[in-house]
């Protein structure tokens, strides 16, 4: 997968949003789009507009190749669900996502770090994979030997403390075992600030 590696703040303003996944930071200072004439009015987006914005919205946040999405749209509408629901839930059952809405990381590229320098358990075994996707059930925490590196506590207490999100009903976090359990299966709300429809007409013109 390609990981953006460019100017968060910026691509967030050309979007027209907050990414918490992507970025701490926030567009508030500097709320309009970026460029010499970012301040201005600019004219109405497009019907293809409006969903390719909110497409890439989706792909930013979550750090999400374009293969790698139209791959999870094919299989959400091959699936018996409505396909935009079960958009979210796959996107969101990564495991990337579950250690950053857990709270263990304050951004899904860290939270992809922690998992790829083999920090983190699923159910007892290391899992080095951020695109791994849980169960209903599943207990998800770090190593223990994790748990006994200085630096690797630092980060992950301070990002505890302060969460970029609220927690989703669907994930159960114990703080005495710093424990998370998947106790059901994200919906639609689980995603901020994302018309998931618009993403769904948008593949429609390609799948």
């Amino acid at each position: 997968m390609s990981t953006y590696r460019g100017p968060r703040v910026k691509r967030m303003r050309a979007l027209g949003t907050n990414l918490p996944g992507l970025s701490r930071k926030t567009r508030e200072r500097r709320p309009h789009p970026p460029g010499q004439h970012g301040d201005k009015r600019r004219r109405k987006d497009s019907d293809y507009g409006r969903q390719l914005k909110e497409k890439q919205k989706l792909r930013y946040n979550y750090g999400i190749g374009e293969r790698q999405l139209r791959r999870l749209v094919a299989k959400a509408k091959r699936s018996k669900a409505e396909t935009g629901k079960k958009i979210v839930e796959l996107i969101e059952r990564r495991l990337d996502n579950v250690v950053f809405r857990a709270g263990y990381a304050r951004t899904i590229p860290a939270a992809r770090q922690l998992i790829s320098h083999g920090h983190v358990c699923v159910n007892g075994r290391k899992t080095d994979v951020s695109s791994f996707t849980v169960r209903e059930n599943d207990v998800i925490n770090l190593r223990d030997r994790s748990n006994k590196q200085k630096t690797v506590l630092t980060v992950v207490d301070e990002s505890l403390d302060t969460l970029a999100l609220p927690r989703p009903e669907w994930i159960d976090y114990d703080g005495d075992k710093k424990t998370t359990t998947v106790k059901g299966m994200p919906e639609e709300s689980s995603i901020p600030e994302l018309n998931i429809q618009l993403v769904v007409e948008y593949y429609a013109k390609f799948l």
